[in-house]
């Protein structure tokens, strides 16, 4: 092995591991600064479980980010889902596994619009989801009446944040096997390579024989439905829904798509560096809040970590070779 050879290995091992070395040095940090509140069980056990929701919703993003696409729709889609769900249950007096049902395939059918319009008109993805996230979020406050409502079955609410492994709430746990399904898709189907191949290159994979509009339009249907899921635990979290917070957790899971896509699998968008970005950030507020900084701040960190993020990627996307990943 040559020296070059031996730098390049290193600096890859370095990325792989570089967003948990950051991870691991906030904790310390803000632990050295506020042990008695930061460095606590109740700490970690509240951070893990309350963010459960941005950690899904993330996930969702990355599918159609992985096949070159961007979905600026999945809040919007949860926002819709919990409220959806809200009225079904609450107003309506539907079991809440009937709602569950529906708004996860009203979920489906809203991926199906959204590629069906990119793929027939050829639209770029960032046009028709700006456009269909504004019209779900004209659609949350009408069919709310611009209310918050709730009040939803205790059995959602004691599946998603009550009943607790270890101390932390089962919604956290739903997570990580939604991260442990992605990387099993990813690293081992057909499905997660024709993802990938796609988003590295649509004319190269047409003339592989992959379908590509199949693949692109199959990826925000996942999307979609993933976000629908997160709309699920949100009013879950909650014991309800409100019309307008969803649109918060956008700028968070751009961030930490692209924030994950420069760790453990540097150059590609993977389920378990979208883990540790959610929880970086998570881990950033966190601190921050305890140190009594004003609530904007919040923003900049998220925005700063987004301009970060996609710099970052996209350099480690131009440097590591696919075969390294």
């Amino acid at each position: 092995m040559t020296r070059e050879e031996g730098r390049a290995r290193f600096l890859l091992r370095l990325q792989r591991v570089a967003l948990p070395l950051a991870w691991l040095a906030l904790i310390i940090g803000f632990g050295s600064y506020s042990p008695d509140i930061f460095l606590t069980a109740a700490n970690f056990q509240t951070m893990l479980g309350s963010q459960a929701v941005l950690l899904v919703l993330t996930l969702a993003l990355i599918i159609p980010l992985t096949a070159g696409d961007y979905d600026l729709s999945v809040a919007s889609v949860m926002g819709l889902s919990a409220m959806l769900l809200a009225v079904l249950n609450v107003r309506n007096g539907w079991s809440l596994g009937a709602a569950i049902v529906a708004v996860l395939l009203i979920g489906v059918l809203i991926g199906l619009v959204n590629g069906f319009i990119m793929i027939y008109f050829g639209i770029d993805s960032l046009i028709v989801t700006l456009g269909m996230g504004t019209l779900l979020g004209g659609l949350t406050l009408w069919v709310s009446n611009s209310e918050t409502i709730s009040g939803v079955g205790i059995g959602l609410v004691d599946a998603v944040t009550n009943y607790r492994i270890f101390g932390i709430s089962l919604s956290f746990y739903y997570g990580l096997l939604l991260c442990a399904l992605i990387w099993y898709v990813y690293e081992f189907t057909a499905l997660g390579r024709r993802l990938l191949f796609v988003g590295r290159g649509r004319s190269v994979a047409r003339l592989s024989g992959v379908k590509v509009s199949r693949v692109r339009i199959g990826s925000l249907v996942c999307s979609s439905a993933l976000a629908a899921l997160a709309g699920v635990l949100y009013a879950g979290t909650t014991g309800g829904a409100d019309p307008s917070s969803s649109a918060t957790f956008l700028l968070p899971a751009f961030a930490a798509a692209f924030l994950g896509a420069t760790s453990i699998m540097p150059g590609k968008f993977n389920s378990w560096g979208t883990l540790i970005a959610v929880y970086f950030l998570v881990t950033g507020i966190t601190g921050l809040q305890l140190l009594g900084v004003e609530s904007f701040v919040q923003q900049l960190f998220y925005g700063g970590a987004l301009l970060c993020a996609v710099a970052l990627s996209q350099l480690t996307r131009g440097r590591v070779p696919l075969e390294s990943n």
